[in-house]
């Protein structure tokens, strides 16, 4: 995964936001269960050698009174008013009870209080980055298709604290963990999911989802939950395209479609091939780039330009290069412009995550 992230750091710095988190107090009672276990071991034994022990006020051993023992023992009180006198009995006591005493207090007392300050830290990181996210890039799939628009998105200028991933699978969001990204664990379908990655927030949602099903039902989520963040999906078939966009998708990219004229084209035409992907690979050789018309560049045709303009979008309508209705350029097109890759200096993760998954 490490050689796919040139420039990025592998230490874990995302934040990672669990579907189901882990109440801490499930987790005491965890190892309550755990020490209780160890009690009622430790009353069977001095119950079982009960004629080793004498009691102050004399008489043998009852069960309350080999429970009395065991609770006083394990807790480290001692009152000393039931002792162990035989040599069996004390033997007992150094094997057998005294490891087991250490173990009652490591479980109940010393792994409770690690797990409640781990729980509170990793709390703390994730309200602070839901209180100050904005404006991020939602990706929902770790796939091949989910890090390749990742890989995309960073070599264009997006940091990885603006990246927030969302997958089903722990082990996926672990990867992305390990590049710096913010990891949710779920399914992104899901209303309260989505509301984890902060939704409303966002700045556009990319649903790279394995299935078509599962990328019309994440596409329904988000927009009802977000009316108009921009959302690109990617679908299998071609047939589903139109669904997709009805269910409120701004771009549906046709995966496999897009790979067939790919193929086909590539059997006469290799070195076009070639170009394409260069220029939807970010980062290096060719970029495909939008943006606004400069102040400088207002009254000149397209040609005029150092970039190599392919197309002008003017009041909602989108005109080829070609089109003579672009004429002169006007201060509100936006282009997209084919230009040589600019070297930069590569986005690093942060070393703490971008307040702003729980």
């Amino acid at each position: 995964m490490g050689s796919e992230w040139e420039g990025t750091e592998t230490e874990h710095t995302g934040v990672r936001i669990a579907h189901e988190e882990v109440s801490p107090v499930r987790q005491v009672l965890r190892r309550v269960w755990i020490a209780a276990i160890v009690l009622v071991v430790v009353i069977f034994v001095v119950y079982l050698d009960r004629d080793g022990y004498e009691d102050s006020k004399g008489g043998p051993l009852s069960l309350l009174d080999a429970a009395y023992y065991a609770t006083v023992t394990l807790s480290t009180t001692g009152y000393g008013d039931i002792t162990p006198v035989t040599p069996e009995a004390r033997l007992i006591n150094i094997l057998l009870i005294t490891p087991l005493r250490i173990m009652f207090l490591i479980v109940l007392i010393g792994t409770t209080l690690e797990a409640l300050t781990a729980r509170s830290r990793e709390e703390f990181r994730i309200h602070r980055w839901r209180s100050r996210v904005r404006q991020h890039v939602i990706v929902c799939g770790y796939g091949t298709k989910g890090r390749s628009a990742i890989r995309s998105l960073i070599a264009n200028g997006t940091p990885a604290d603006k990246i927030v991933v969302v997958d089903p699978e722990p082990r996926a969001i672990d990867e992305a963990n390990s590049v710096g990204l913010t990891g949710i664990v779920g399914d992104a379908g899901r209303t309260e999911v989505l509301r984890r990655a902060s939704v409303e927030r966002a700045r556009a949602v990319i649903v790279a989802a394995n299935r078509d099903d599962a990328a019309v039902m994440i596409t329904l989520t988000v927009r009802q939950l977000n009316p108009s963040v921009p959302i690109t999906t990617s679908v299998r078939e071609e047939e589903n395209a139109n669904l997709l966009r009805q269910s409120g998708a701004d771009t549906v990219i046709t995966t496999s479609a897009t790979s067939g004229r790919l193929l086909g084209l590539s059997t006469d035409s290799p070195r076009v091939v070639a170009v394409v992907e260069d220029l939807v690979t970010g980062g290096q050789g060719l970029d495909l780039h939008q943006r606004t018309v400069q102040a400088s560049e207002v009254g000149l045709g397209p040609r005029a330009l150092r970039d190599i303009v392919l197309s002008v979008t003017r009041g909602g309508r989108t005109l080829r290069f070609d089109d003579p209705l672009i004429g002169t350029l006007q201060p509100e097109d936006v282009l997209v412009v084919v230009k040589a890759h600019e070297p930069s200096r590569p986005n690093r993760p942060p070393t703490q995550p971008s307040p702003a998954q729980a």
